[in-house]
């Protein structure tokens, strides 16, 4: 099967996209990695837009998660979007560890290379490839409202950030 066999390359910048909905409500699988060797993980949190006269992409990631390895050990990850049929395979995806199960293999779902070698899911909807840019840390110093990292940090884990140039995205 050729690479992104049913899908259309699109213009990241023609994507007609509820963002909020988009990341909040219906998640995304974070994934980077190789053919050989790969993780990927369920995140609701992250956001598009544009910076430095560039389409982007930003995401959250714990040090902790298994995922983190692999998105510091590679220059690429990718941004899959499932329908909600893939609610379940999302649910896995971001409750087990990749260090305990083969995420793929547990779900159904297949990956596959994208044109520039990052690794997605075939039963996508929509597909974004990023080259990282940028990375940076969440310092619990620089928080206004401190009510956020009570919520959100009751363990001092705070996210690293990645800001990543959408190189290609792919539309069902």
């Amino acid at each position: 099967m050729s690479l992104l066999e049913d899908f259309t390359q699109i213009n990241p910048l023609l994507l007609d996209l509820k963002v909020f909905d988009l990341i909040d409500n219906q998640w995304m699988l974070i994934t980077a990695g190789n053919t050989d060797k790969m993780n990927t993980m369920t995140a609701s949190w992250g956001t598009l837009g544009i910076l430095w006269n560039k389409p982007i992409a930003i995401i959250f990631i714990r040090p902790q998660r298994y995922t983190y390895e692999f998105i510091e050990a590679n220059d690429l990850f990718s941004l899959s979007f499932f329908d909600e049929s893939y609610r379940d395979a999302l649910e896995f995806c971001g409750t087990k560890s990749g260090r305990d199960y083969n995420k793929p293999e547990e779900t159904g779902l297949t990956t596959t290379p994208t044109p520039n070698g990052a690794i997605a899911f075939n039963e996508a909807e929509l597909i974004l490839e990023c080259k990282k840019l940028y990375f940076g840390d969440i310092k619990e110093m620089n928080f206004l409202d401190p009510t956020i990292v009570s919520r959100n940090y009751p363990h001092k884990d705070f996210h690293r950030f990645y800001i990543g140039e959408i190189i290609g995205s792919y539309k069902r």
